[in-house]
């Protein structure tokens, strides 16, 4: 059903060409080094992270106690979530709690201080290195 006899110009003694889906007729099929995408992305375009990025980075006025203050649109929905934890509502609750703790196990450790014997082997190595330089430097 989704094959098609393909004949030549000698009324059906030419070569025979599977055509269906994903096997288009040769003259339809792309030439040797041309992609289907030819110009490809547009410069310029934005991917869905940056978009977010965008928004959530755009500042907003607000009135705090009376003061009209700017914060991020992020800011501003985190408060929104504190508001609502307070008045009692656990979905927000649970929501920043999960939040902190994601952004807490992301964060990077300070760098992790060495112990004794790796100390040791940097040292000797740091001192061996010292020594070949120092052999390159002298013009003997």
């Amino acid at each position: 059903m989704s094959r098609r006899k393909q004949t030549g110009p000698g009324g059906g003694r030419g070569k025979r060409t599977d055509v269906g889906y994903g096997r288009p007729p040769p003259e339809h099929q792309f030439k040797p080094g041309q992609s289907g995408n030819k110009h490809g992305r547009p410069k310029g375009s934005k991917n869905e992270a940056t978009i977010i990025n965008d928004i959530l980075g755009r500042k907003i006025s607000i009135r705090d106690n009376g003061k009209a203050r700017k914060i991020t649109v992020l800011e501003g929905i985190l408060t929104k979530a504190a508001d609502d934890a307070l008045k009692g509502k656990d979905k927000a609750a649970a929501f920043l709690l999960n939040r902190k703790q994601q952004v807490e196990s992301s964060e990077q450790p300070a760098a992790p201080q060495l112990d004794i014997d790796d100390r040791k082997v940097l040292d000797f190595y740091n001192a061996q290195l010292y020594e070949e330089f120092k052999k390159q430097g002298d013009p003997k």
